[in-house]
């Protein structure tokens, strides 16, 4: 099972791919968790990334692309995974479309949490993980980033049927439970 998870940056993909991912027994592949690791550890890709994310913007399709297959050789993988954060573009969306069916491993459901502008730019700053990014500069930034760039991938998608749309505003078991509610019908 191949799962993904959509939405604007503080609409709770981590969150809800954490619970996903423990309530179906298969592992996160988060992008951001990647290039945290990466930023970390000063590694080249890591000094590179964090200078793309301190000014609010995507990391280029290509780094992503080629970060998200070599992470996808690990076994671990092998019995499905949820995306959280991945894909962000039409380019990736693409790719990773590409992969599964070169794979046999065909994408599930496409799982797009709802949030309205004014909660997530409250959640955002609000979350307290000190990111350079969580200003209210940067959130607009990123959320015209989101707008323009990420957006279009649900039209990527739109005639495959798998997208559930999910009201992202409520507890977080609330939301969870229409998630899984969604995948289950």
């Amino acid at each position: 099972m191949i799962l993904v998870l959509f939405g604007p940056p503080g609409a709770g993909k981590g969150t809800q791919t954490n619970l996903l991912a423990e309530h179906f027994n298969i592992p996160q592949l988060s992008t951001g968790d990647m290039f945290r690791a990466a930023i970390k550890n000063q590694t080249p890709v890591g000094v590179k990334v964090k200078a793309v994310l301190d000014d609010g913007n995507l990391v280029s399709d290509d780094l992503v692309n080629e970060l998200v297959v070599e992470e996808l050789k690990n076994t671990r993988f092998d019995n499905g995974f949820i995306l959280d954060g991945y894909p962000r573009t039409v380019v990736q969306s693409s790719f990773i479309s590409d992969w599964a069916a070169e794979n046999n491993r065909p994408i599930y459901g496409i799982v797009s949490l709802v949030v309205e502008r004014d909660e997530l730019v409250k959640r955002i700053l609000s979350r307290g993980q000190g990111r350079a990014d969580d200003t209210e500069e940067a959130i607009e930034k990123r959320l015209a980033v989101y707008k323009k760039e990420t957006a279009p991938v649900l039209n990527y998608f739109a005639e495959s049927g798998l997208i559930k749309e999910i009201d992202g505003i409520g507890s977080v078991k609330n939301i969870f439970d229409r998630i899984t509610k969604a995948i289950s019908a």
